[in-house]
């Protein structure tokens, strides 16, 4: 049965779906769409995911989107024992932590993210973005927090509760910005790198303006 997500690969929510895929070694045909290439807005597309964005992905008959949906559903069909935790209470808890990569951390970062990628390099300005760095430093605060002595979130192998908060940290070292000061996470990202699947999914350049940003997508599409 194929798999098909649909997406880009510099998108942060499809990485959530490819990455978690290629940990747990199931192959999956990409459909480039989103962001530079467009596509999203087509009747074909409309038809599996009328909110217009990234990712969708399909299995068979079933059609998702939202990437937290799709991330626990590939963690559960494909990963349990392992990516999703058998256990009620560990699965809670990387619940709780995927839910708050995506409730509390990415809307932090994204207003200075969002001033990078989407301003050519030239009017590139982050004034006015004092209350965004503030907000993303607190955020990442609590995340190193909880990695105090731990190698992850959640017991000791990967979960699908630590791929959100990786990928939304990384983004936010990254910036050229307000990056955080953060030891612990920082420690966190550089294990994730170190693992195939993330170096293959996630870990490629992002650029710190426009013309970066669609040149590393089309570069590592």
């Amino acid at each position: 049965m194929t798999i098909t997500v649909w997406g880009r690969k510099n998108s942060a929510n499809v990485q959530k779906v490819t990455w978690a895929l290629g940990e747990m070694g199931v192959e999956f045909d990409s459909v480039r769409v989103g962001g530079p290439f467009g596509g999203t807005k087509t009747p074909d597309y409309l038809a599996i995911n009328p909110n217009s964005y990234v990712p969708t992905y399909q299995d068979g008959d079933l059609t998702l989107s939202e990437s937290d949906a799709i991330l626990r559903y590939v963690a559960r069909k494909y990963g349990m024992g392992g990516l999703y935790p058998d256990d009620p209470e560990a699965a809670a808890t990387a619940d709780r932590w995927a839910t708050w990569a995506s409730a509390s951390l990415f809307p932090k970062i994204f207003p200075i993210f969002y001033r990078m990628i989407a301003t050519p390099k030239a009017e590139v300005d982050f004034s006015g973005l004092e209350g965004a760095v503030d907000g993303t430093a607190a955020a990442m605060s609590i995340l190193d927090r909880a990695l105090e002595g731990r190698e992850f979130l959640v017991g000791d192998s990967l979960t699908f509760g630590d791929i959100g908060p990786a990928i939304f940290a990384r983004r936010a070292l990254l910036l050229p910005y307000g990056a955080p000061e953060a030891p612990n996470v920082a420690r966190f990202v550089e294990n994730m790198q170190a693992r195939p699947a993330f170096a293959k999914h996630v870990g490629f350049p992002v650029g710190a303006c426009k013309e970066e940003w669609d040149a590393n997508a089309e570069k590592y599409a």
